[in-house]
């Protein structure tokens, strides 16, 4: 049985009366990406908030590899190997790749010297190991002329350099061309078969489909499914329940219309 890098047990947050979480139940193992999904509203930035330790639950438990932890921060979360990619990546786009890498955890010496040389190899090496192959890229390339999923190569380089064991990934396809979003599928994967963790979150259902191995589905702060990706057909599949779940009597109009398509047909 994989390790379980953590666990949220009833996870609860209020903001006065008002629930964004509602008592969820969370976990993720080593080595496998979870697509965390769900409609505008459904309480995942709110999720995401409290893993990075920037937001504290209400109530519910914390557990880091089976050990409940108490005090919840975002010290904690990164003590727990936990970072996170939020949408704008958090990059200087005017500096290179290995400055965007060491940004605030240089490599130094003796009097505070920086160690150049050092972070050149490191950062080569970080690039090889989430899959940067083409020759064109080097240390020294500025990020400002990477694309967008080579960009978002970067910021996961960047969270492995930290000692990540979990990299949370908020909408990292986001406005991405085909071959863009591919690139970020081959990272995922990179990183996957290192033996670390994604929890990938997103609105795409089939950009999530394609790269999780399992899927938990949020809905008004509530898990309404968790599934393993072998008892899931199809990306449509996914599709239909979140339409079911948040139209249970079904869109107006929308029954109608599918009955007249099949008459038609």
């Amino acid at each position: 049985m994989a390790e379980r890098i953590i666990e949220l047990r009833d996870i609860k947050k209020s903001y006065g009366q008002v629930y964004a979480l509602g008592g969820v139940d969370l976990s993720v193992d080593r080595g496998e990406v979870v697509g965390l999904i769900g409609d505008n509203g459904a309480g995942k930035s709110t999720l995401i908030k409290i893993l990075s330790g920037v937001v504290r639950p209400t109530s519910g438990d914390i557990l880091v590899r089976g050990r409940p932890v108490s005090g919840w921060s975002a010290a904690r979360s990164r003590d727990a190997g936990i970072e996170t990619v939020f949408q704008d990546r958090a990059l200087a786009v005017q500096q290179t790749i290995v400055r965007n890498i060491f940004m605030g955890r240089e490599l130094t010496g003796f009097m505070g010297w920086l160690k150049v040389n050092k972070e050149i190899e490191e950062a080569s090496r970080l690039m090889r190991e989430i899959g940067f192959t083409s020759k064109v890229f080097t240390p020294h390339s500025i990020v400002g002329q990477l694309s967008g999923g080579e960009r978002q190569g970067v910021a996961i380089a960047r969270a492995i350099y930290k000692q990540a064991e979990l990299i949370i990934l908020d909408e990292p396809t986001t406005a991405l061309s085909l071959t863009e979003t591919a690139k970020v599928f081959h990272f995922v994967r990179q990183v996957r078969a290192s033996g670390r963790s994604i929890l990938f979150i997103g609105h795409n259902i089939h950009h999530v489909f394609e790269i999780a191995d399992r899927f938990v589905v949020l809905d008004r702060g509530k898990v309404a499914l968790t599934t393993d990706r072998s008892a899931v057909k199809s990306a449509e599949d996914l599709i239909h329940f979140m339409e079911d779940i948040a139209h249970p009597g079904g869109l107006p109009g929308l029954r109608e219309a599918s009955a007249a398509e099949q008459g038609a047909r």
